[in-house]
């Protein structure tokens, strides 16, 4: 199984370990990039995968309903940072630090068709300070973006733009980033393996979300935010993964799957219980 170690996938690993199921999972933990293609190579029998690579696999995956990495409005984790208005930015520098596709193609895509620019992009690693000496904006994710979002933004004088608050301004919609998937063959193979590592995480997630004061505390002492952050965090992100959160998924696929490498109509099929 895949592990991506962002904060945003805490609360859904946090109540395994609590259970005690962590155990009984082989964990390799990665960037979500890394832990997507080991998932679409056939390293990987079970793994979170980002949106847009889980698209184009969409053929040899089947997603777990209802556990998802998402937002219906604000995620605070998936920002731009900007030293100008985002209408200024036509023709500009604007870096993107991200290790994910999918948020990458999610602020292209706002750029051009919510703003009306076309930057020019190029890709280096998430540092704020050095994307900010060589760029007009910057694209980060995960903790980077949090850190951007809620210290170094204000503190420089930045604009930051919450990608998921101007999706859902934009559509009216929930946004998913990354969703739980399994390969079409490992069902096949181990039906029952797979509905129990379903069930334990939506377990997990329920668990986490009931005592997220103490999934806060912990996380608080190795991370460079204090616990009050980390719960308004946690609480902001969606971990649904339902009609709503699918019809979000289905106009990001209308808007950009010709030119990201999957239909327009790409079917997401979900595992169903064994009664369904």
């Amino acid at each position: 199984m895949g592990h991506i170690q962002f904060l945003n996938c805490m609360p859904l690993y946090w109540g395994l370990a609590r259970t005690g199921t962590l155990l009984d999972l082989d964990l390799t933990k990665d960037t979500p990039e890394k832990l997507s293609e080991q998932l679409v190579r056939g390293e990987l029998d079970i793994a979170p995968i980002t949106l847009v690579e889980f698209l184009r696999a969409a053929d040899d995956l089947v997603a777990f309903p209802d556990l998802a990495v998402g937002c219906d409005g604000p995620v605070m984790s998936c920002v731009i940072v900007s030293q100008k208005p985002l209408e200024q930015l036509d023709g500009a520098r604007v870096a993107l630090g991200s290790t994910s596709r999918t948020s990458v193609r999610l602020a292209q895509l706002l750029l051009a068709e919510k703003i009306g620019v076309r930057p020019e992009y190029y890709t280096c690693p998430p540092d704020l300070g050095v994307m900010m000496q060589e760029a007009d904006a910057a694209v980060l994710i995960g903790d980077a973006a949090l850190r951007a979002n809620l210290h170094d933004g204000p503190r420089l004088g930045l604009e930051v733009h919450d990608l998921g608050q101007m999706w859902k301004e934009w559509t009216g919609l929930p946004f998913v980033f990354a969703v739980w998937a399994a390969r079409r063959e490992y069902l096949e193979r181990e039906p029952v393996v797979v509905q129990k590592v379903h069930e334990a995480f939506l377990a997990s997630r329920d668990l986490s979300l009931e005592e997220v004061g103490k999934v806060a505390e912990q996380a608080a002492r190795w991370e460079t935010f204090d616990e009050p952050v980390l719960e308004r965090y946690f609480t902001t992100l969606d971990f649904r993964f339902g009609p709503a959160q699918l019809r979000g998924v289905t106009e990001f696929a209308r808007r950009v799957g010709p030119t990201t490498g999957f239909p327009a109509d790409v079917k997401v099929d979900l595992l169903t219980s064994p009664a369904g």
